[in-house]
């Protein structure tokens, strides 16, 4: 009896849906510091930082995801630039056992999810060597920029 109790566990756990990260790597990186050393001078007000976020997945193999989590940004604009970023920071991640209608969700919002920690410390430590104070992005609602990108991909085009 236990056996068969043993044997079933060890079934379902088999049979479990499973999200696996294979590998996590900095694909790209570039700061920019254009006007060094000028803008390294204590500012005279907050400058305006912008942030773009982006995700893209490919697959790899039957149940190998790649997904890059793409962060652009910078502060000041024109000739008061004080810094440009680009990160492509990418995972590799195994999806097991999940029914194909959750496969997609799963690896565009748990996958940028488990990556954007890292990809966070990366630009803040980045902007940080540049001479400025470290640029802690606030967290992101990958949920709702893959419902708002599914929603983007259903409209009907504006002819």
């Amino acid at each position: 009896m236990a056996e068969q109790n043993g044997d079933a566990a060890r079934q379902s756990q088999a049979q479990a849906p499973k999200f696996s990260v294979l590998a996590q790597y900095a694909k790209d990186i570039s700061f920019e510091n254009p006007n060094a050393p000028r803008s390294l001078a204590p500012q005279q007000q907050a400058p305006n930082i912008s942030i773009q976020i982006n995700v893209n997945a490919r697959q790899l193999a039957a149940n190998d995801y790649e997904v890059t989590l793409i962060l652009e940004g910078g502060a000041g604009e024109g000739a008061n630039t004080l810094f440009k970023f680009e990160l492509k920071y990418a995972g590799v991640f195994r999806v097991e056992n999940l029914p194909a209608e959750q496969v997609q969700p799963a690896v565009m919002i748990e996958g940028p999810r488990l990556l954007f920690p890292f990809a966070r410390q990366i630009v803040a430590d980045a902007v940080r060597s540049g001479g400025f104070p470290p640029l802690y992005i606030d967290p992101i609602d990958f949920n709702a920029l893959f419902l708002q990108r599914v929603a983007a991909a259903s409209a009907p085009a504006v002819v």
